[in-house]
C-alpha cells in the first residue's frame, strides 16, 4: 500500500482535527448563542440559579469535546435534567458540596452504563413511557415558570411550591410581568407576521 493511501488526512492530528475549522467555529458560534440563554434559564428553573446553569453548560460542552462524539452533535443542558437538578437541589437543602458529589456520581454512573451498552435497551421502552415522560416534563417547566409570568416569585424551590404559588399569583398579577411575557410569546407565535404593522419601526414614514 502507498504512503499517500496510509497517511493521515491534512490537518488531522491525533487530538485536534482542523479540516472542517470554519464549520466547526460557526457551528460553536450558533450552539452558543442558542445555549447561552437556554442555560441561563434551565439554571434559574432548577434552583441553583442561572450562574450554576452557565457553568454547567460550559463544562457539559468541554468534556463533550474532549471525550469524542458525532460530527452533528450538540451539546447542552435539557429539560429534563432541570426537573431532575430542582428536586435533588431541594432535597439537599441547595448545599454546595452534595449536590456537586451527586451530579458527579451520577455522571460516573452514566460512564459504567455507556461502557456496559446499556443505552441499546431504551428501544424496549414502549412509546406512550417516553411520550408521558417528556409530555409530564413539560408541564412541570411550565408550573415552575407559570407564576412568575403573573410576576410572582415562588416562596421556595422545587415543584409543590411554584404549583401552589399559581392561584395566588393569578388572582393578583403583575401586569408590566404580564403585558412582557405576551409580547414575548406573541412574538415567537406563528401569527406574529400580524403584529409587525403595530411595531413602531414598520409605520409609514411622512
Amino acid at each position: 500500500m502507498s504512503s499517500s493511501q496510509t497517511a493521515a488526512p491534512s490537518g488531522r492530528g491525533a487530538f485536534l482535527d482542523f479540516s472542517n475549522l470554519r464549520g466547526d467555529l460557526f457551528g460553536g458560534l450558533t450552539a452558543g448563542i442558542v445555549a447561552l440563554p437556554l442555560a441561563l434559564a434551565f439554571g434559574e428553573a432548577s434552583g441553583a440559579g442561572p450562574i450554576a446553569g452557565l457553568w454547567g453548560a460550559i463544562f457539559v460542552g468541554f468534556f463533550a469535546a474532549l471525550f469524542g462524539g458525532t460530527g452533528s452533535q450538540v451539546s447542552g443542558p435539557t429539560g429534563p435534567m432541570v426537573v431532575v437538578f430542582a428536586g435533588l437541589y431541594a432535597a439537599l437543602g441547595g448545599n454546595p458540596t452534595l449536590v456537586f458529589a451527586a451530579v458527579v456520581l451520577a455522571g460516573i454512573l452514566q460512564i459504567g452504563l455507556g461502557v456496559l451498552k446499556f443505552g441499546q435497551y431504551v428501544k424496549l421502552v414502549p412509546y406512550p413511557v417516553i411520550s408521558g415522560f417528556m409530555s409530564g416534563i413539560g408541564v412541570i417547566i411550565i408550573a415552575l415558570q407559570l407564576s412568575r409570568l403573573f410576576g410572582h416569585e415562588p416562596d421556595g424551590g422545587g415543584t409543590i411550591p411554584a404549583f401552589t404559588a399559581v392561584p395566588g399569583a393569578v388572582m393578583d398579577p403583575n401586569l408590566i410581568a404580564v403585558g412582557i411575557a405576551a409580547l414575548t410569546c406573541s412574538s415567537s407565535s406563528p401569527g406574529r407576521r400580524n403584529l409587525l404593522p403595530m411595531c413602531p419601526a414598520h409605520w409609514p414614514r411622512s
